[in-house]
């Protein structure tokens, strides 16, 4: 283990905002997972945490314990044994440190369906399951097979399935009832080798099925190549010196409400977009509608913070090393001014994504 003091963790975030750590370590086993938890528990103090740095603010005043950075890497495969009720499949074990876009570009290179329309998005493996990653009619708590994890309270190595993971929208028991309990090294998954494309999102299927022969449906690689292209075209997909990349993806979940409360909403608005149903009396607003029609809009600034000028969800680092980044306290302030907006022009309160650390 090579602890480091006073280690800066801006540069570890897609934000690129944040103090420093005052304790660093970066582990690239699961033994250095054990020394540093036991270092930090020993010693009394908090211990975080950081995966690929893209779902989360943190303070500028740093975090004033260690930070346990995983750089756990490797990537294998198998195929299942055929059986006459199941197409052929395939499990993936990927190492919770691996980049998540480079495990779904493995995938796809066996025609293995199941986190196609998962490419593209930032961060680690060890980070899909805690947020429960999806995007595009897909979520990964449908090809989880098994999730393996070092309890930080019993000091061991434990094993969870999709079921004892508690899995629902953007939720699992990682970031909810055990949230800092369980530190993910290991993550399988398990996908349909040659199987159907997930093409339940309308902007997908058009970009997809406008020009194909009836009946004919686009590869696992074709779909995530449409992915990327609409991630790129909302400033969602990481691009070296493109500005609305320096941020945590979509800052707001999309809330769920009543059947009752959108039609209350939906009888005001002439132009309301497509729901989605969220189980028995429920349905999923797009959280981007409900911004823009609080007030605001892609580019609106606040200080060095802002909207993004492609996509009204995510908001953004407008500074740069000349100038400066942006502030957490700025990027924080824009927020809770969305957040009152549309909860008093629609009665929603606006629910965070990215992780708040160090405040």
């Amino acid at each position: 283990m090579h602890l480091k003091e006073n280690e800066p963790l801006a540069p570890l975030t897609t934000f690129g905002i944040g103090g420093t750590a005052r304790w660093f370590v970066e582990a690239q086993s699961e033994d250095e997972i054990v020394e540093a938890s036991a270092w930090a528990r020993d010693r009394g103090i908090p211990l975080f945490v950081l995966g690929g740095g893209s779902n989360l603010l943190i303070s500028d005043a740093g975090y004033p314990g260690l930070v346990l950075h995983i750089a756990l890497r490797g990537i294998t495969s198998f195929e299942l044994p055929p059986t006459p009720d199941l197409p052929a499949q395939r499990i993936y074990q990927a190492a919770a440190g691996e980049s998540w876009d480079h495990c779904v570009e493995q995938t796809l290179g066996a025609n293995c369906a199941g986190v196609e329309c998962l490419a593209g998005i930032p961060g680690t493996v060890g980070g899909t399951p805690v947020q429960n990653v999806g995007a595009y009619g897909q979520e990964v708590a449908t090809v989880i097979e098994r999730v393996r994890a070092y309890d930080l309270c019993e000091c061991e190595f434990v094993e969870f399935n999709a079921a004892e993971c508690a899995f629902s929208y953007r939720r699992s028991r990682f970031n909810t009832t055990d949230r800092g309990r369980y530190l993910i090294t290991c993550v399988d998954y398990r996908l349909a080798v040659g199987g159907p494309v997930a093409l339940r999102y309308p902007e997908l299927y058009r970009a997809l099925m406008d020009d194909r022969k009836e009946g004919e449906m686009p590869s696992p690689a074709e779909v995530a190549a449409a992915v990327r292209r609409i991630r790129q075209n909302k400033g969602m997909l990481l691009v070296e010196g493109d500005p609305n990349c320096r941020s945590a993806g979509s800052f707001f979940k999309n809330p769920v409400i009543a059947d009752e409360h959108f039609r209350n909403i939906a009888a005001r608005s002439a132009d309301f977009p497509r729901t989605f149903p969220a189980g028995p009396g429920l349905v999923k607003l797009p959280a981007a509608w409900l911004i823009e029609n609080a007030g605001f809009y892609k580019g609106y600034r606040l200080g060095k913070a802002g909207i993004s000028r492609r996509h009204t969800l995510a908001l953004v680092n407008y500074g740069d090393a000349d100038q400066g980044g942006a502030s957490a306290g700025e990027i924080l302030a824009l927020a809770n001014e969305i957040s009152i907006a549309v909860e008093n022009k629609f009665g929603i309160r606006l629910e965070r994504e990215p992780v708040l650390v160090g405040f």
